[in-house]
């Protein structure tokens, strides 16, 4: 949603506006009714990840890849 003010009105209420952009609205501050600047949020860059950032914080047990009980894996198919 995006909502225009005049001037004056961005500078008497800026903190209530700055409010309304970090809930995600936008801004427009016109002069004498034309648009001269948009008040947008900003969008924080989701950090990127690092392989092997998780090194000796794991553990694994041997037999993590053994096969499942038979009885198990009837339940996983339904058949149970």
């Amino acid at each position: 949603m995006t909502r225009e003010v005049n001037i004056h009105e961005a500078k008497t209420h800026l903190s209530k506006l700055l409010q309304r952009v970090m809930a995600g609205e936008e801004i427009i501050i016109a002069k004498s009714g034309v648009p001269v600047a948009r008040i947008v949020p900003i969008v924080q860059a989701k950090s990127q990840r690092v392989a092997g950032s998780a090194r000796g914080k794991i553990w694994m047990s041997p037999d993590f890849d053994a096969p499942l009980p038979e009885e198990l894996v009837q339940a996983f198919e339904g058949k149970r």
